[in-house]
């Protein structure tokens, strides 16, 4: 029987910022300026593959405008994406889509991952026959480590592929053979979800779990918009005290410090990663006004949006 080993024991907790100690790991990787992120594409690219290891994002919350595949082949680290904890090893595979937020928290100096970015429209022409709760689930799911030799054989062939492709950039068919791979990556993720998880584990093991999934999901989309709790209970067409009920019961927090958890990741990602000043920060994620958007940031971190910058 298959193994395909997704990280759905880590519990729903909120961690921060702080960097993870990593043991028995030989050293951390220092982060400097003068690394570029290999994994954003250009406006130009559809996709783009490669290696790395995630140097760039050592203490610094990434969001990722394009979707990337990542297979680490050496080495183990910590990473959180969208404020989750996981560790990774060799043949851990990572699938990040558009609007992930990755974080390299501590790392081993021996690691390496081969990556394969795309374009949010190859991604949708790829997966537009797959349903959205397959989605959902890569999402709330993005890290699993394989064992079984035949899928091990697969990921190294796509790899050789998605290599091979990429470099012949004189190949006519090469963005359509890149999208097929790509297509042929998903479709193989999601027999193997659908052969080895539940419908419970892909959808949620009654109505609360999959009111709190899609909660999570309308947080993800809204959160820089939308910060009152009744937007959120209005669109799952239930009553704020049981929304409240559902988050406090499922992951021990309430809505509110979940919207506000998310919207600090954005407001961290904005300072650290933009040169947006402080007030177009503050009307972009609608605040009053930069005095409020100022105690609000403080009262989460306990240090001013310009301190937090300066860090």
């Amino acid at each position: 029987m298959c193994t395909f080993l997704f990280n759905l024991s880590i519990s729903w907790r909120y961690i921060q910022e702080e960097v993870i100690p990593l043991q028995p790991l030989c050293r951390i990787i220092i982060f400097t300026k003068r690394y570029m992120n290999p994994l954003i594409l250009s406006k130009e690219e559809s996709f783009r593959t490669g290696d790395t290891d995630l140097t760039y994002f050592y203490k610094r919350l990434v969001k990722m405008p394009n979707g990337v595949l990542l297979y680490c082949t050496d080495g183990e680290a910590d990473i959180t994406v969208d404020l989750k904890q996981y560790h990774i090893v060799p043949n851990t595979n990572i699938i990040l889509l558009a609007d992930s937020i990755l974080s390299l928290r501590a790392a081993g100096k021996n690691l390496r991952l081969h990556f394969f970015a795309f374009s949010d429209e190859m991604f949708k022409i790829s997966c537009f026959r797959l349903e959205p709760t397959f989605i959902h689930f890569l999402k709330e799911n993005p890290c699993y480590t394989h064992s079984d030799p035949e899928i091990l054989r697969f990921i190294n062939g796509m790899i050789e592929a998605s290599s091979s492709i990429s470099y012949d950039s004189k190949n006519r068919f090469r963005e359509h053979i890149a999208r097929n791979l790509l297509q042929v990556f998903f479709l193989n993720t999601y027999d193997k979800v659908q052969r080895f998880f539940t419908k419970e584990q892909i959808s949620g093991n009654n109505r609360k779990d999959q009111l709190f999934k899609k909660f999570i999901s309308l947080v993800h989309a809204h959160c820089t918009t939308q910060r009152d709790v009744a937007f959120y209970a209005e669109q799952l067409c239930i009553s704020t005290r049981y929304l409240a009920a559902i988050t406090k019961e499922v992951s021990q927090q309430s809505a509110k410090e979940i919207i506000d958890s998310f919207l600090m990741l954005e407001l961290k990602v904005a300072l650290r990663s933009t040169n947006l000043s402080l007030k177009e920060i503050a009307d972009h994620y609608h605040f009053p006004d930069q005095s409020f958007f100022g105690r609000y940031f403080k009262k989460h971190t306990g240090i001013s949006p310009k301190q937090y910058r300066m860090k």
